[in-house]
């Protein structure tokens, strides 16, 4: 064997080893591909915390005259059974209570037996009672998973804020929530055409159905001129709403005594009488409103009289503090309960808009008294409640900046 054999068999053998490897080395690779390729699993859809894939899901609405036990019994219920689930859930839900039209739903077995395992019985829009037949009974209340999304309203006032709010496609019950902000601020009953506002908010949904407002973080409202400006903070574990300079849009006293109205008569030395039809004073403020509109004091304080006063007819004082006192005319009923001496908080409805006494219509002749002496209710200024701490500002700041970014936006 000459060397050109040799060496011809020397290459052959390198190059069939090299096969051999490369072979192993694709087998091993594809070996290894094959072990670390993810198990396919099955994800469990879940209703209500529920596997949906084990059941058959029915809704269903409470009809007229139907009953608990009648719910129960048509899902094959035993009668035993039904009084230990009314038992079971006595402390979270009382079944007299159960209303027609209410939503439940059925889960029902997909087997032969198609045994119901559940039943959801909706107490509201967000919370549910999730009664468990599976094995002993048990009765829990749930809350569905609720989403906050921020939006920003903005608009101008042509003829009222709710009208504004409405016609530009926005919750109309904003303007609820804006005049709660500013009540101490802003007349709302004097709002003027081309006044504007932008509103920073939180709408509220269950999967993709919106089921009302969240919270106002910020906005403003330009009014006659002046911005007004409110901000969300949370001081001392209470939530409540400042303006830019970290003082509180809370105030001792309330702007108006109610909440939906329009000003018929202002205050005034000398007024036409509209029965009388004499000139007189007139030192209160006149709020045009439907029979039965409530009628809310302005501030903490304690009642003085209540009952009938002349031509004030069904009347209420209210004594806030040392200095300042109100008073209610023309109601058509006062509140359930309320008598002389009670201590009522800013807010409470205390009565109702009526026309009793020497009245035209139905109104509200609301009255303010400075140290006995009549003042006029619309240019009554009140001291503020507890503005920003000087250790809270820098955070307060920073809360400012960010809404601002918000209401800085087209």
């Amino acid at each position: 064997m000459n060397k050109i054999h040799i060496i011809l068999i020397i290459v052959l053998t390198i190059l069939i080893s090299s096969c051999n490897t490369n072979n192993t080395i694709n087998n091993e690779n594809s070996n290894s591909n094959d072990s670390i390729q993810p198990a396919v699993k099955q994800i469990a859809q879940t209703k209500f915390g529920i596997n949906i894939n084990d059941y058959t899901i029915e809704k269903g609405n409470i009809k007229k005259n139907e009953f608990f036990s009648n719910l129960l019994q048509d899902n094959g219920i035993s009668y035993p059974s039904i009084l230990e689930t009314i038992e079971a859930s006595k402390d979270i839900f009382d079944v007299r209570y159960m209303r027609t039209g209410d939503t439940y739903y059925t889960f029902n077995r997909i087997d032969s037996t198609n045994k119901t395992d559940y039943i959801i019985y909706h107490l509201n829009k967000t919370n549910y009672i999730k009664f468990d037949f599976r094995d002993s009974i048990i009765a829990s209340e749930h809350q569905l998973p609720i989403i906050i999304d921020t939006n920003i309203a903005i608009g101008i006032i042509e003829s009222s804020m709710w009208t504004s709010f409405k016609n530009a496609g926005y919750d109309p019950m904003l303007s609820m929530e804006l005049s709660d902000i500013y009540a101490w601020t802003i007349d709302f009953y004097g709002l003027q055409k081309g006044d504007s506002y932008k509103v920073v908010y939180e709408k509220r949904y269950i999967d993709s159905t919106y089921i009302g407002l969240g919270k106002v973080l910020a906005s403003y409202f330009i009014h006659s001129g002046h911005n007004y400006k409110s901000y969300i903070f949370v001081q001392d574990s209470l939530e409540d709403y400042f303006d830019e300079e970290g003082g509180s849009l809370r105030r001792a006293f309330l702007k108006a005594p109610l909440r939906y109205s329009r000003i018929s008569s202002r205050y005034s030395h000398s007024r036409l009488h509209p029965i009388l039809k004499i000139r007189r004073p007139h030192h209160g403020v006149d709020y045009a409103a439907p029979t039965g509109t409530p009628v809310q004091t302005i501030g903490d304080g304690k009642v003085l009289y209540v009952g009938r006063k002349g031509g004030y007819g069904k009347y209420i004082k209210v004594k806030h503090n040392g200095t300042y006192t109100t008073g209610y005319a023309h109601l058509s009923r006062y509140a359930k309960g309320l008598k002389v001496g009670q201590f009522v908080k800013q807010g409470e409805t205390i009565g109702f808009v009526g026309s009793t006494g020497r009245s035209t219509g139905p109104h509200l002749d609301f009255r303010v008294y400075k140290s006995g002496t009549p003042i006029d209710p619309l240019k009554m200024k009140s001291p503020p409640a507890i503005p920003i701490k000087d250790t809270m500002m820098t955070l307060y700041n920073k809360t400012m900046d960010k809404y601002n970014l918000l209401l800085s936006t087209d």
